[in-house]
């Protein structure tokens, strides 16, 4: 009898992870929300609504959420979108306590101010991990090599993740960073409007890099100071993001930002999306910390600025470089 995982969420990165399971001869059970998704899955090996043009393996079984009751695997993938993590977690803490539960969400909840692994650590007992890295889930589903990280208060669990999910287009490196790679892969997500805006004005690559470079240099500002580690914003889940969410055009928040640069509106721009791009709230929740914490991030505060109190783009770029000049560093 084969090993089963489960996988709560079933966007196109929850669908990839599933897959990845699959293909390392796992038996996986893949809860959705939208029952065009579970039709279409178990009918037809696809994502329909996600993940199009992509046959999943077919060890992938897919359920209604209402299933989660009654089906869920000691071993849990956490793929549900940062802005519904606290209301799922709420219907089923009963049935999550005491999982080893891997955390795939990327962001910040703003109505809590927290990362999802904080709003399960605080609800429920459980044996939590955290995925990052750069990873674009058309190109793991479609089997290119890739390399995360994953995080846990426990090397040991880490590793069992690690042995799960690693095989030879996927690589895993381990890490006891929770911090720092939950604070990587949500401000990424901002960091990569802001290049967005940037390429939709066609401002250059010089501008592009330019952000980028300090994006990262905000990034680890706040993780150091909510504790995380500088090497950790030097690897996948820090450096090796950024860099893919920005640049990359697969990338939902790249692509926000940049539909902002040609001129649309954030809400038409937002109605025109099947999935979410979590930079667009967790800009508001980062804006909060950087006013709790202390932390100097002028890009986040542009970023905010045009998104919620409708700046002038323009504006908002000749701030950023009149700024008063200093020495680089962080």
């Amino acid at each position: 009898m084969q090993y089963k995982i489960s996988v709560i969420g079933c966007g196109a990165w929850g669908s990839t992870i599933a897959d990845l399971l699959a293909d390392n001869g796992y038996s996986v059970v893949l809860f959705a929300r939208e029952e065009e998704v579970v039709n279409s899955i178990n009918n037809d090996n696809k994502n329909t609504l996600f993940l199009p043009n992509v046959k999943l393996n077919n060890n992938i079984v897919a359920k209604p959420f209402d299933k989660i009751k009654n089906d869920l695997t000691e071993y849990v993938v956490w793929a549900v979108p940062v802005v519904y993590s606290h209301d799922v977690l709420e219907t089923y803490k009963e049935e999550l306590a005491d999982k080893h539960i891997l955390i795939a969400s990327k962001g910040i909840n703003y109505d809590y101010k927290k990362f999802v692994y904080e709003i399960i650590n605080e609800q429920i007992s459980s044996y939590l991990s955290v995925i990052s890295g750069p990873t674009f889930a058309y190109e793991v589903a479609t089997k290119k090599p890739t390399a995360v990280s994953i995080a846990s208060k426990s090397i040991n669990i880490a590793k069992i993740w690690q042995k799960y999910l690693s095989n030879d287009y996927f690589r895993v490196y381990t890490t006891t960073d929770i911090i720092g790679v939950c604070v990587g892969g949500a401000l990424k997500n901002v960091v990569a409007i802001a290049t967005g805006i940037s390429d939709g004005l066609k401002l250059g690559l010089n501008a592009r890099s330019a952000l980028i470079t300090r994006g990262l240099t905000e990034i680890a500002r706040l993780g150091l100071k909510m504790g995380g580690k500088l090497e950790t914003f030097m690897g996948l889940s820090g450096l090796g993001d950024l860099v893919l969410t920005c640049t990359g055009d697969l990338s939902r928040n790249r692509w926000v930002g940049k539909c902002l640069g040609e001129g649309k509106k954030l809400d038409e721009i937002i109605n025109n999306m099947k999935s979410v791009a979590e930079g667009i709230y967790t800009v508001k929740a980062a804006k909060y910390m950087q006013i709790l914490y202390d932390v100097e991030m002028p890009i986040t505060d542009e970023v905010y600025r045009i998104l919620y109190e409708n700046k002038n783009i323009y504006e908002a770029i000749i701030d950023l470089m009149n700024r008063p000049l200093k020495s680089e560093g962080l």
